[in-house]
């Protein structure tokens, strides 16, 4: 399917999925002979699982980070996102695991949380003289 059906498809637009490929979160799709762009099933559902991501509160740059393994969330169902990298020898299990990309984005969003939340006593504060 060409790349307006596919973006159609996949709930997006065509501009998104060219900034998906250049981003290295879709590989670069099969071309005619004219030079578009052909998705298939395995794309559509690939920029689903991207889009999902990304309303979660994953970044593009989070996704770039494991884009090697976006795949696998295309699977029905998908696995468990554990807290380890699963790129990780079994000899290193000794150490303190890998927060990976999800416990990092949880850690980066909990500390924008207490930020906002001090900036929110502080201006009450201020503002209203609460202790």
């Amino acid at each position: 399917m060409r790349i307006g059906d596919a973006a159609a498809a996949a709930g997006t637009t065509p501009r998104a999925l060219r900034f998906y490929e250049q981003r290295g979160l879709l590989p670069p799709p099969v071309r005619t002979a004219s030079g578009q762009r052909e998705y298939g099933a395995d794309e559509i559902a690939r920029v689903r699982v991207i889009r999902d991501l990304l309303s979660l509160g994953l970044t593009i740059e989070d996704l770039r980070s494991c884009a090697d393994r976006l795949h696998l969330l295309t699977q029905d169902p998908p696995p468990r996102c554990g807290a380890t990298d699963p790129r990780a020898s079994a000899s290193a299990s000794t150490s303190a695991p890998s927060p990976g990309v999800v416990g990092r984005r949880l850690a980066a969003l909990d500390a924008e949380i207490d930020r906002l939340a001090g900036l929110r006593d502080n201006l009450a504060r201020r503002a209203f003289g609460d202790d």
